[in-house]
């Protein structure tokens, strides 16, 4: 068997604490480690809000940062186009996804693709959304 080739997917939108413990955590569980930074339109489709950092810049920060092989914009939802083109074997998932309706449906379709899923410790104190709505408050007030 190869290089084991880790996909580690997220915004990476005001990167902060909970991103670097992320990717940190998958490089040592895997040979090779891609970042998977979704798209402003993904984003905005999922989540409702557009990314306050462009595309562009969150694929050269997570780059630049020298923990991850290589970076992949994520221009669909769907993981299982990621893996057509990145061709990971171990996809990498905050715990708060485990258990829940989209992280068991995620397990279904990387099972049918052989791809693990390895869950890691959510960050709690540090989120985007929270550092989003403290800027919105500043801004605001």
């Amino acid at each position: 068997m190869g290089p084991v080739i880790g996909y580690v997917p997220g915004v990476y939108d005001l990167f902060h604490v909970g991103h670097l413990n992320a990717l940190r955590q998958a490089r040592s569980r895997c040979d090779v480690l891609v970042a998977g930074v979704v798209s402003d339109e993904v984003c905005e489709q999922k989540k409702g809000v557009r990314p306050f950092v462009p595309l562009a810049e969150r694929l050269e920060i997570v780059d630049a940062i020298g923990i991850v092989d290589a970076v992949f914009a994520e221009t669909t939802a769907d993981k299982a186009d990621a893996w057509r083109q990145v061709g990971f074997h171990r996809l990498f998932k905050g715990d708060d996804w485990q258990g829940t309706a989209k992280g068991d449906a995620l397990v279904v379709q990387m099972q049918e693709l052989g791809v693990e899923i390895a869950w890691f410790p959510y960050t709690l104190q540090t989120s985007s959304t929270a550092l989003r709505s403290v800027i919105g408050s500043a801004l605001a007030g």
